[in-house]
């Protein structure tokens, strides 16, 4: 297996997913938050056409994670994977207005429950986030297990069970709490929802998660959905080589801009 970002962070979300076991490839894309133009540029400069994806699977409703999902599925005829109430979420939201215009191209997430695409078992693990029913995904092709965790206020017991035993693990560093309390053009709301418990992990608390995992298979870590204005990633490789005693260097980084290039398991 070997995956991909296309960019990372609020203006935009979308990591490539593909595995190969004989003649079959199966390739997948998590989240899309770019317009079809430059989803269709991104892939392409992955070496990926838009046309030789299995599917779309979506985490939830809020637009840099979904805002790109229904134009890239129609124009391509590419499933797309999402929750009853992420669906239903998406559908009063301008920014991916038509949504209801697809419904053979709809296939049903129930949080907790697996489900295969081509040759990966996937399981979309509910997570405490504020939106309708959002989901998180662990993709296993029979040898490695891939951990996706961004969007997550706080690592609840269900999900320290999910992500224990990953191979590799993509997860959220949203924010310093320093630097996010001492941000003054955000709102002090803003800042509550942002580091409340159904908001973004902390880069503190994102190491406290990793370090409750069952780490023993696990070969590579990538810090993901950094925030432009309340964090960096040096702050972020910090805390989480922190929590796994190790050189920050080893610590992969998920830019807004370029993502980061094919990485294998």
């Amino acid at each position: 297996m070997r995956f991909a970002s296309l960019g990372s962070g609020s203006d935009g979300n979308a990591l490539l997913i593909e595995s190969q076991d004989g003649a079959r490839i199966t390739r997948i894309l998590i989240d899309c938050g770019f317009s079809l133009r430059e989803s269709r540029r991104k892939l392409r400069a992955a070496g990926i056409e838009p046309e030789q994806l299995d599917a779309i699977l979506v985490t939830h409703e809020h637009g840099d994670h979904v805002g790109g999902v229904f134009r890239l599925s129609r124009a391509h005829r590419i499933p797309a994977w999402l929750t009853h109430g992420t669906l239903s979420a998406s559908a009063h939201e301008s920014v991916v207005a038509g949504a209801d215009a697809l419904p053979a191209l709809f296939r049903t997430v129930t949080p907790d429950q697996a489900f295969e695409v081509g040759g990966l078992h996937i399981m979309p693990v509910s997570v405490p986030h504020d939106a309708r029913e959002p989901v998180q995904y662990v993709i296993d092709d029979g040898r490695v297990r891939l951990g996706v965790l961004t969007d997550l206020g706080h690592g609840s017991a269900h999900v320290r069970r999910a992500y224990s035993g990953m191979d590799a693990l993509v997860l959220e560093c949203n924010h310093d709490s320093a630097l996010l309390a001492a941000n003054s053009a955000y709102p002090e709301g803003l800042k509550r929802r942002i580091s409340g418990p159904w908001g973004h992990l902390a880069n503190h608390a994102a190491a406290d998660l990793l370090a409750s995992l069952d780490n023993r298979r696990l070969r590579l870590v990538v810090a993901a959905h950094l925030s432009a204005q309340n964090n960096s990633p040096a702050l972020a490789q910090q805390a989480l080589a922190g929590a796994l005693q190790t050189d920050p260097g080893s610590v992969g980084v998920a830019d807004q801009e370029t993502g980061f290039h094919w990485t294998a398991i």
